[in-house]
């Protein structure tokens, strides 16, 4: 099936959303009825229907085929659109999958937002997001590149304390102890010491140097 060019049919205003990741309300001043228009553009393959009433835009290449975006930097455009950019931050399991630390695709992102808002089921795959209410301004974090742009991230050493204090969320417990020994060789122990006290997290560190590489400094 041929489709239409790619920028004939989408609004630039849509395409400038962050990472993608477009709701109807947003798609209101371009479209008098934007529901029935977004749907219309996902059936031609212009956007890519991930959850219900949460689209992406499809990048050009991909368009006509199966694209799937990845979990994490869907889940972090999912909570900008809520949120704005500064108020969605990949924490915990999804940080350390954006940072490297996970091979494996997971089935839950965990998003650091300032509100807290149910979870989200996702409709193109057995996944969902995860909303865990956090101050942005006290988390240590950083802008990390995804396939979907530039998103923020917490840092390693935030990633590595989050982790230990909260193991189970995101559903990958059995894969936190090797998340931390690969990160924990990218900290910069100071620091970590440094966020440790700060946020309270004094007995999470002392279970991250658990599982720390044996070589690594503590």
């Amino acid at each position: 099936m041929k489709h239409a060019r790619h920028g004939a049919l989408l609004p630039p205003e849509l395409a400038r959303n962050h990472l993608g990741v477009i709701r109807p309300q947003d798609a209101s001043e371009v479209y008098r009825h934007p529901r029935p228009e977004l749907a219309r553009l996902a059936e031609r393959g212009m956007l890519h229907r991930a959850a219900n009433g949460y689209y992406v835009v499809v990048p050009r290449a991909d368009v006509g085929g199966s694209w799937l975006p990845e979990l994490e930097p869907l889940a972090a455009g999912v909570a900008a659109s809520i949120y704005g950019g500064d108020g969605a931050i990949l924490m915990g399991v999804s940080a350390a999958r954006v940072l490297g630390a996970v091979p494996r695709a997971l089935a839950t992102a965990i998003v650091a937002v300032p509100r807290q808002h149910r979870p989200i089921t996702l409709t193109d795959r057995p996944a969902q997001i995860v909303f865990v209410r956090r101050n942005p301004d006290v988390l240590d974090a950083e802008l990390v590149e995804t396939s979907l742009g530039s998103t923020l991230a917490t840092t390693p050493e935030q990633t590595v304390l989050d982790l230990a204090h909260r193991p189970s969320l995101g559903n990958a417990e059995v894969d936190v102890p090797a998340m931390i020994s690969v990160l924990y060789r990218r900290c910069d122990v100071g620091r970590l010491t440094a966020l440790a006290r700060e946020q309270r997290l004094s007995s999470s560190l002392q279970r991250a140097k658990k599982w720390r590489p044996t070589h690594e400094p503590s």
